[in-house]
């Protein structure tokens, strides 16, 4: 890990995200933390992982007590509020204050809807993703997911796939890449039954991975006409990241 500087002033941003085998999904976490970094200056944003990937939160949190930080920000790289936001983050920040009783995390909320409400900077960067693959334009979507049990967190995903359609004004449907149904493919065909002539897709990833990559194929095998690429590390993402930091005081 990148030695963090103890400047007494901005605190540092831990970034916490899910984990993938994929070595994509590794990368596009750090090129945030290095965009996010960039945004706010004077700080260092710092990536970790929950599974797969090292370094894991609790060695990062661990590691900047041992720095001298005492005060340090925490932000879930998670579109719902479900499992790891839960009981997985929560478990890492015990864990780092067992050796580091002095350290206080502030834990932001997750980077989907927020008691209901979606932010723009989410939907601004859903919008740029799907701008950059669709210049033919499309009149339906499918907002294509990673896929959860929690109820509550497909409603969540259901509220970012309202508020994307009454931004843009077309017709859309949630898919899951595992999980619950329906599938891209079969969401992408509802859709051209019903008279849709250009369906598009707008990915509800963080990051590209195999979960992705299976949207990808089945989506195009349905007849879309383009699928959008993760959100990685557009502008609008990390503008997302930094509200989050902010709010959390």
């Amino acid at each position: 890990m990148r030695p963090a500087p103890l400047t007494g002033l901005v605190p540092p941003v831990v970034l916490v995200a899910h984990g993938s085998r994929d070595p994509r999904a590794a990368e596009a976490t750090r090129a945030l933390a290095r965009a996010v970094e960039a945004a706010r200056p004077g700080g260092v944003v710092l990536p970790s992982w929950l599974d797969h990937t090292e370094p894991g939160p609790t060695d990062v949190l661990r590691e900047l007590a041992a720095a001298g930080h005492r005060d340090v920000v925490l932000v879930p790289l998670l579109l719902t509020a479900a499992y790891h936001r839960r009981v997985d983050v929560p478990a890492a920040v015990a864990a780092a204050r067992e050796t580091a009783p002095d350290l206080t995390v502030r834990v932001t909320d997750v980077l989907g809807p927020v008691a209901g409400a979606v932010d723009d900077a989410l939907l601004g960067a859903l919008r740029r993703r799907l701008a950059e693959a669709t210049p033919g334009g499309y009149d339906a979507l499918v907002l294509a997911a990673a896929g959860t049990r929690d109820p509550r967190a497909r409603g969540s995903v259901g509220r970012v796939a309202a508020a994307l359609g009454g931004a843009l004004h077309v017709p859309v449907r949630v898919s899951y890449a595992s999980a619950a149904p329906p599938a891209a493919g079969p969401a992408v065909t509802r859709l051209r039954a019903r008279g849709a002539r250009r369906v598009a897709v707008a990915a509800y990833f963080l990051a590209p991975g195999l979960f992705h990559d299976a949207v990808v194929a089945a989506a195009r095998e349905a007849g879309a006409v383009a699928v959008a690429a993760p959100l990685t590390d557009v502008p609008d993402l990390a503008e997302l990241v930094l509200r989050r930091v902010t709010s959390a005081g």
